[in-house]
């Protein structure tokens, strides 16, 4: 008699155990990774990627620089300053030595008498050598202003250096033998300021003056002459004589009278922006020390 065959469509058969081996699970892994990407393709999501840091910005729009670095800086300016200053200042190492030992021996001999010479000793190290670095200020500013003293441009290399919201327009008029009048913009109004020969200078500001007037309208325009005759300022004392002139404008007015004064244009004569003996620029140390 024949066997018949099972006709239980529910009874596994050797292909479908062969589905639900080992091998069909590695199969399964792979269909549902794929799946999941065809997913993550489908929503439009790419895989998360580390994003570069945009760097920290400033009040002025620049990159932020460490303290460490800014220190540095500050560090070589001041080293190149000293080293520039001592060639034409032989005297200077000594005139801060000077300074260090007074200030600090009178703060030590206070701590004496009252019994803690120790303890005040850091104030005393800490306050010489404050003292060694105003005198090395002071000393480094009048070596600038001995060098570039006579020369041409060397009032407009002072006004470009002021603090504060000055704006200067160097060379704004002159002649073929050097003599310019320099214009500066502030909160005093308008300052004519010529350097050259007296008689021509004062021709110069007088017809800058009347063409000035016309823009201006009410507002001060002052006149100044730089030189070591009578009624002229000595340029060691420019920045601080134009400094000390009456504030009669508002920021907005100085604002206004800026616009006004750039349509007026005018011819600019080559004076030199930072004047040294011998033709060279004035370095970026130098102009950091002379605006301490």
């Amino acid at each position: 008699m024949a066997r018949s065959k099972p006709t239980d469509s529910t009874a596994p058969s050797g292909r479908g155990k062969a589905a639900t081996g080992p091998g069909s699970r590695g199969r399964t892994t792979g269909g549902a990774t794929a799946a999941g990407a065809v997913g993550a393709a489908g929503t439009g999501k790419a895989p998360k990627a580390g994003k570069p840091k945009a760097p920290k910005l400033g009040k002025d729009g620049q990159p932020k620089v460490g303290r460490l670095k800014r220190f540095g800086n500050q560090a070589r300016m001041i080293k190149q300053a000293y080293s520039l200053t001592a060639k034409n200042d032989p005297k200077l190492p000594w005139f801060m030595l000077i300074a260090f030992v007074v200030v600090a021996g009178l703060i030590e001999l206070v701590a004496i008498l009252f019994g803690a010479p120790f303890l005040f000793l850091p104030i005393a190290i800490v306050l010489g050598l404050l003292a060694a670095m105003i005198v090395f200020g002071r000393r480094a500013q009048g070596s600038a202003y001995r060098q570039v003293e006579g020369q041409p441009g060397a009032a407009a290399w002072v006004l470009e250096g002021m603090r504060g919201d000055w704006r200067v327009s160097s060379g704004v008029a002159g002649t073929a033998q050097l003599d310019s009048v320099h214009r500066v913009l502030g909160r005093p109004g308008v300052i004519l300021v010529g350097e050259g020969s007296p008689t021509r200078v004062r021709g110069l500001i007088a017809q800058e003056k009347k063409k000035i007037a016309r823009v201006v309208g009410d507002t001060p325009i002052y006149d100044i002459t730089v030189g070591d005759e009578e009624g002229q300022v000595p340029l060691r004392k420019l920045s601080t004589h134009v400094m000390k002139l009456p504030r009669n404008l508002s920021a907005g007015e100085v604002n206004t009278l800026g616009r006004r004064l750039a349509a007026l244009g005018g011819a600019r004569m080559p004076v030199p922006g930072g004047p040294l003996p011998g033709g060279r620029q004035m370095t970026v140390s130098q102009r950091q020390v002379r605006r301490r």
